[in-house]
């Protein structure tokens, strides 16, 4: 299947919020981590996501220039080529996007969509995140306000961070402190600035105690029961059922977490859920495993040559392929989407 189009990410979102299930996010730096993630989501047989961070977009733009623009193009229209030969449906998205980077990523890519759009094209990415996480709440939703109508019109869906995640994504970082959640005030102000999909639709990334990088459960009090409130707290703001659930909430800052914790965030809306430590360990350990246990192949050693058929970047690519490809399956299995991909 091609990359989603617009109307199948949002079936994909709209069956994830109705089933309880979400999408596991997945960040790609190369692709080699493409073939990976997308090799994974067809052997779960479940739809997904494939993210580019800035850092990651950076590094895909190659180190002479590091352009972050020509990096998220190139793997964009890359996954276009091949991702048709995976029968799964997955939907392109760019990571945390701060002010800073705003005019150097996000907005130079819609640009990019907007254009697609009105030649009769699908966009080239089917969402876009800004994390203004960093910014007064104010700021972010101004932001916000201006980047998604022009989303929209795009065919894009925004994703928004409104509270900070705790840890360090791609040089942003956040204290691990009792900032880490989300208010159901925060919520209903951003309801009142961003509508509740009138305006566009947008993913939310509220925080219930997330965290971004390595953790062993049990260091990061994490409460997803929290997301319930703010469905709650703003349904009843805005005279909706209250098991209407209006926000289509995203899972920052995901390894380590419990089975549990991934359960009561699905139960409560979380649609999409972000995954790069786990997969960045899953696709190194197989590649640190051939260096070790092949050394003296891979290393010329006192005018010795090796052996061609351990240095091969092929040889070790193979098992780190397989390796990412593992953690995305298994990752799907424990967000309940395996097994749910659009016929």
């Amino acid at each position: 299947m091609p990359i989603a189009t617009p109307e199948v990410y949002n079936e994909m979102l709209d069956r994830a919020k109705a089933g309880k299930f979400a999408y596991p996010a997945i960040n790609v730096t190369s692709s080699q981590t493409l073939h990976a993630a997308l090799r994974g989501f067809a052997e779960a047989e479940s739809d997904g996501i494939v993210q580019i961070s800035t850092g990651g977009a950076e590094f895909l733009g190659g180190q002479h220039n590091k352009d972050m623009v020509t990096g998220a193009v190139a793997l964009a229209e890359f996954a276009h080529i091949v991702a048709a030969k995976y029968d799964v449906n997955i939907a392109l998205h760019t990571d945390h996007c701060p002010k800073d980077k705003l005019d150097s990523y996000v907005r130079p890519l819609l640009a990019i969509s907007e254009q697609r759009v009105a030649n009769g094209q699908a966009p080239l990415f089917q969402s876009h995140m800004w994390d203004g996480s960093a910014e007064t709440l104010a700021d972010n939703l101004a932001i916000a306000q201006e980047l998604l109508p022009r989303a929209a019109a795009a065919k894009i869906i925004l994703e928004v961070e409104i509270t900070p995640t705790g840890g360090e994504e791609d040089g942003v970082t956040h204290e691990i402190n009792d900032e880490l959640y989300t208010t159901v005030e925060d919520a209903i102000r951003t309801a009142e600035a961003l509508g509740l999909g009138e305006q566009g639709r947008y993913l939310l990334a509220a925080s219930f105690g997330n965290v971004h990088g390595v953790y062993k459960p049990g260091n990061v009090v994490l409460r997803p029961e929290l997301l319930k409130d703010l469905q709650a707290g703003v349904a009843a703001k805005f005279g909706k059922p209250a098991d209407s659930a209006p926000f289509d909430f995203v899972f920052h800052g995901g390894s380590g977490s419990t089975a549990e914790e991934i359960a009561t965030a699905l139960e409560n809306g979380v649609v999409k859920m972000n995954l790069d430590t786990d997969t960045q360990y899953a696709f190194t350990r197989p590649v640190a495993d051939h260096m070790f246990r092949n050394y003296d192949g891979v290393l010329k050693v006192d005018g010795e040559v090796g052996s061609k058929k351990t240095y091969d970047p092929r040889s070790w690519g193979k098992s780190a392929e397989a390796g990412m490809a593992a953690r995305v399956l298994e990752a799907c299995q424990a967000l309940r989407s395996a097994g749910t991909k659009l016929k």
